[in-house]
C-alpha cells in the first residue's frame, strides 16, 4: 500500500521503518527535513507539504505533538485533507482531546474521507521492540481496511469505538502510566529511607507481583548513571498528557485525585531544575522531600 507519514520525531521515525520493512512504500514530512534524512536513506520518500503526502497516499498517519500541530498538518492551507482522495484515510495518532479529533474527523467527513483516531500507546522502546500496542477510534471498516497495515507497527490493536474514543482512552492509559511511575518512586524512597540500597530495592520490585512492563525497562532509570540523556518522555511531555486527563476528568465530572497528586510531583520536578529528565525522576522529588538528598 502507498502510505503517507506526516510527523517523524521520536515515534514517527521508528514506526515508518516497521512499515516500509512490511512491504509499504512510505512518502513522508515532517517540518524539519534534517530529522527525516536517515529514513529518506532508507528507502522514504519525500514530500514537501502534508498534503503532497496525501496526494500520493491511499492511507496517511500523523503524529505530532498536540491539537493545534495536528489540525495545522490535517485542515491547514497545506493540510492532508487538501490532497487525500475520496474514500481515503487518514489517520491521527497523536495524543490529544477526544473532541478535537471529532472535530477534524467531521471535516474529512465533509470531504469524503475517512479519519480514524489511532494514538499508540507505548515508549520508542517498546516500538523498537514490536510491542506497542494501537487504540483505534471510528468507522468499523475503515478499521477492518488498515489492520494489517496497524499490525506492522505493534501487534496489539484493538478498536475501541466510535470517533474520538481511542484518544479518550489513551488518555485514561497515560494517567494509570503516570501514577504508576510517579507511585514506584515514592514506594523505593521509602524503602531507602529505611535502609534498603536503591539496587536491592529495584530489584526486589521488579520481582514483586507489582512488577509491569513499564517498571521493567523505565525503573532502572533511577539508578546512579542510567538517565537517559535523551529521555523516553521527559517531565514537559508527560505532564502535558496529565493536564489532558484533568481538563477530561473536570469536562466528564469524573474524579481523578491520583492523576491531581502526580501531576504535581512534576510541578516539583520543574520546581528543582530536573524536568528534562525522564520522569521518573519524580523518585528524586521524594527522596528530598524525605531529607534523602
Amino acid at each position: 500500500m502507498n502510505i503517507g507519514f506526516v510527523g517523524l520525531g521520536a515515534m514517527g521515525e521508528l514506526i515508518v521503518p516497521r512499515l516500509m520493512r512490511a512491504g509499504h512504500q512510505v512518502t513522508g514530512w515532517n517540518r524539519t527535513r534534517a530529522k527525516a534524512e536517515s529514513l529518506i536513506a532508507q528507502g522514504m520518500r519525500w514530500a514537501d507539504t502534508p498534503h503532497h503526502v496525501a496526494e500520493q497516499s491511499e492511507l496517511v498517519f500523523s503524529i505530532v505533538t498536540d491539537s493545534k500541530a495536528m489540525k495545522a498538518v490535517a485542515l491547514g492551507p497545506d493540510g492532508v485533507i487538501s490532497g487525500l482522495k475520496r474514500g481515503g484515510i487518514y489517520v491521527d495518532m497523536s495524543t490529544i482531546e477526544p473532541d478535537a479529533s471529532r472535530e477534524v474527523a467531521a471535516q474529512f467527513a465533509k470531504a469524503g474521507c475517512i479519519m480514524l483516531d489511532g494514538p499508540l500507546s507505548g515508549s520508542p522502546v517498546t516500538v523498537v521492540a514490536g510491542n506497542a500496542s494501537i487504540m483505534i477510534g471510528g468507522d468499523e471498516a475503515a478499521y477492518e481496511k488498515i489492520k494489517p497495515v496497524l499490525l506492522a507497527i505493534g501487534p496489539k490493536v484493538t478498536r475501541i469505538g466510535g470517533n474520538g474514543l481511542a484518544c479518550q482512552m489513551k488518555i485514561a492509559v497515560n494517567l494509570l502510566l503516570m501514577v504508576e511511575v510517579i507511585c514506584f518512586g515514592e514506594a523505593v524512597a521509602l524503602a531507602e529511607k529505611g535502609g534498603v540500597a536503591r539496587d536491592v530495592a529495584l530489584d526486589a520490585m521488579l520481582k514483586s507481583v507489582a512488577a509491569s512492563p513499564v517498571l521493567g525497562y523505565r525503573g532502572p532509570f533511577i539508578l546512579d548513571g542510567k538517565m537517559p540523556e535523551v529521555p523516553l518522555a521527559d517531565v514537559t511531555l508527560q505532564q502535558k498528557d496529565m493536564l489532558l486527563a484533568l481538563n477530561l476528568g473536570r469536562t466528564l465530572g469524573s474524579p481523578v485525585p491520583l492523576a491531581a497528586a502526580a501531576n504535581e510531583m512534576m510541578n516539583a520536578c520543574r520546581g528543582l531544575g530536573i524536568d528534562g529528565n525522564d520522569f521518573v525522576v519524580a523518585h528524586r522529588v521524594y527522596r528530598k522531600l524525605g531529607g534523602q538528598e
